[in-house]
């Protein structure tokens, strides 16, 4: 249990803050990869951009004004888009009738690996209860069922939650490196 004794200290927080950091800008770059991929595979959607409003709203949580509550702001979003994913993983294996294995499918689920990794990772830098957004109500995979009947409607709607998956994992990113320069800041203020 000393790790757990040594979480609390300035640079166990600030070591768990550029992990997030680092991992959130990971996690960007393979959800722009799986979009191009997916724009591979289906490739009639390349100029194609899906308008409409964002899958997952900024209204999830009254407005973040502390960087520790855009933190719990972006972790709330996140914590959707995995949702999302999973809704996504779970329509196409039933499309496919069984589960792939190309570069595609291995890189989604690497991203919802790493994207649940990364939830784990923004609650625990905010343990303390900062920034702690409600948790909106599970996501049911057959919300929106109507919607994606058709085939290319599906692919419109998979288009759009690889789309949310970079907006937030870049939301994120910037959150955490913000959240991260602010701490670092506060503590060298601290020494002083």
């Amino acid at each position: 249990m000393e790790g757990a004794a040594d979480s609390d200290t300035p640079v166990a927080q600030r070591s768990a803050t550029d992990r997030a950091a680092a991992l959130a800008r990971l996690l960007h770059r393979d959800c722009t990869r799986l979009l191009e991929l997916y724009k591979e595979r289906e490739n009639f959607l390349s100029h194609h951009v899906p308008d409409g409003e964002r899958l997952v709203a900024l209204g999830l949580c009254p407005e973040a004004l502390t960087t520790a509550e855009q933190v719990g702001h972006v972790r709330s979003a996140l914590r959707r888009c995995k949702e999302l994913l999973e809704c996504l993983i779970t329509r196409e294996v039933e499309e496919m009738g069984e589960e792939l294995e190309g570069e595609y499918e291995s890189l989604r689920k690497t991203v919802k690996d790493r994207l649940g990794h990364l939830v784990h990772s923004t609650a625990a830098l905010l343990e303390n209860g900062e920034g702690g957004c409600p948790p909106s109500p599970p996501l049911q995979c057959t919300e929106g069922q109507d919607e994606v009947d058709d085939s290319f409607a599906a692919k419109l709607w998979t288009y759009r939650v690889l789309l949310e998956l970079i907006h937030w994992t870049d939301s994120a990113s910037q959150t955490l490196h913000l959240f991260q320069s602010e701490t670092q800041g506060q503590q060298q203020q601290q020494l002083l």
